[in-house]
């Protein structure tokens, strides 16, 4: 490879692939190029690897700073199969969570629904809401299997098509109705499909507390319910089909495995190595530009940082091409953040305690107007939000049997709409969040030794991510509103990965960015994706 030329006060060293950051989309690419025979080395502008899957230590109580819980851990097995000889199971304690959730409701209902058992949910919702409940839950969620269907190759297997706007055609189906006799003697027909997900809600489970389960799970991605597509039931479809799965020691140590398998693939990583500019040359990628003035050539350079923030390490140029999906202003204020409130309690765990509880919030569209807003400005955050209360049953997040980690998370405004950087006010927020949490912890302020609070300010200031915001999964319909950048961008050797491109956030869905990514430069960009 020729060497670029550079100022004599520049040191240049050689890399074939260089990748920017070391989030899980990161790894999972870097892993599998290793494995194709590649020299890789990631530059890291924080301490440690895993991006948004960190770690809070204090005590002998541990917490994960992100996500707390795996959906489709195939993408994870694969991935594991593909770069080595120890399987995802054998390089992390892979625990299916039964029941998958439990749900608290303002009046009083109490419903928790089974690990992937459709017989199962059916019967918790009968009993929970009513007769048909069940029923109706169930024929939405068949629906949804056709937006599964349709959308798991473009969106999950295969790189971001250049017509990409045929994506923008939602395909959940509208629901069978019957008509009186004006419209045929009681025959059934279909209704006009539904535009959103609270459109979904309200028109085909009737009972609120069924319409607030399946829009909590559109909420918890971070996405706006009345603006979601219909397509978003496919969450919920994911979850209840493919289970629900903690990872022994948190979701941490699946970030720490991952990381071991670079190593032992001979990944090369640097921490507090800040990337400070592209290097292009003859037209195409040519490495990158560190803040301590070192060069790193390349033959591919691959970003796993938000495509909004690389114009400035391109000279002002943008990445993606004509025509391209791209990750436009959002008018709300940004992409929502999580508040998360780690508790250290005294006492143990009680044995029938549920692993996830999601206690609703009583005022949805007060929730909703806090979280998303009508347009930029300032908010004020929800009195009395959604809560996620995460309590694992695991030795290894706590001191001993007599303590016991719990992690509350609620979706709120990012940093900016609303100034997380106001200790008094996020402590504030974090004593909602705590006194939400009561209803699934009976006793919890007496139990409470000590608790620590995350805002979108402080993921900001470890991931980069604008505004602390979480990215959510790309989904079909609304005209592409909510499909990522494509991998492959203007610049021919550079790439994305990671939870801002292509197929968007989430572990899965990361797992998955870093396979397209390597894909399209092992076998070059007129790959179609795995068959």
């Amino acid at each position: 490879m020729t060497r670029l030329s550079v100022g004599a006060d520049k040191v240049t060293v050689m890399a074939r692939i260089v990748v920017i950051g070391s989030g899980m989309g990161a790894m999972a690419a870097a892993a599998r190029l290793a494995v194709a025979g590649h020299r890789v080395v990631v530059y890291e502008r924080g301490r440690t690897h895993g991006g948004g899957v960190g770690r809070f230590a204090r005590d002998g109580f541990r917490f994960d700073t992100g996500p707390g819980l795996l959906h489709l851990p195939a993408v994870y097995r694969d991935l594991f199969v593909k770069t080595g000889k120890q399987t995802l199971e054998q390089s992390v304690e892979l625990v299916q969570v039964d029941p998958a959730s439990r749900h608290l409701f303002a009046d009083g209902t109490d419903v928790r629904l089974p690990n992937a058992s459709r017989a199962g949910v059916l019967q918790a919702l009968d009993g929970a809401f009513g007769a048909g409940a069940g029923e109706r839950w169930s024929d939405l969620v068949n629906r949804a299997r056709e937006v599964w269907d349709a959308t798991r190759r473009p969106l999950l297997e295969e790189p971001l098509r250049a017509d990409w706007r045929v994506l923008g055609r939602d395909p959940y189906p509208a629901a069978p109705v019957r008509r009186g006799r004006l419209g045929g003697l009681f025959g059934r027909g279909r209704a006009d499909g539904p535009r959103t997900l609270a459109e979904v809600a309200r028109r085909e489970l009737k009972d609120p507390r069924a319409a607030a389960l399946l829009e909590s799970h559109a909420l918890a991605h971070g996405l706006d319910p009345r603006s979601a597509p219909a397509a978003a039931t496919v969450l919920p479809y994911i979850e209840q089909t493919f289970g629900t799965w903690y990872v022994g020691g948190g979701m941490r140590a699946l970030a720490d495995a991952l990381h071991e398998r670079c190593r032992r693939r001979r990944v090369e990583f640097h921490f507090e190595a800040e990337v400070t500019g592209i290097v292009e040359k003859d037209g195409r990628a040519a490495g990158v530009e560190l803040a301590d003035g070192t060069v790193a050539e390349a033959d591919a350079v691959v970003s796993d940082i938000d495509p909004a923030l690389l114009p400035p390490l391109l000279g002002g140029q943008q990445p993606w091409r004509e025509g391209d999906v791209r990750p436009e202003p959002d008018p709300s204020g940004g992409t929502p953040g999580r508040l998360t409130v780690f508790l250290a309690l005294s006492g143990a765990r009680p044995e029938d305690a549920a692993h996830r509880t999601v206690v609703h919030a009583p005022d949805r569209e007060a929730e909703l107007a806090a979280v998303f807003g009508d347009g930029p400005g300032l908010r004020e955050p929800c009195p009395r939000p959604t809560v996620t209360v995460l309590r694992p049953d695991d030795p290894a997040v706590r001191p001993d049997e007599d303590h016991e980690a719990v992690t509350l998370t609620a979706v709120v405004a990012p940093h900016g709409p609303v100034d997380w950087t106001d200790g008094t006010a996020a402590e504030q927020d974090a004593q909602r969040l705590i006194t939400a949490a009561e209803a699934a912890i009976p006793g919890l302020r007496d139990r409470l030794l000590w608790h620590e609070v995350r805002t979108p300010a402080d993921t900001g200031a470890e991931t980069g991510a604008r505004g602390g915001g979480v990215p959510g999964p790309a989904l079909a319909g609304t005209d592409g509103a909510f499909l990522r950048p494509a991998n492959v961008t203007r610049l021919p050797g550079l790439y994305l990965a990671g939870g801002w491109a292509h197929p968007g956030g989430g572990l899965a869905h990361a797992g998955m960015s870093g396979a397209l990514v390597a894909g399209l430069i092992v076998e070059g960009e007129d790959w179609r994706g795995s068959q």
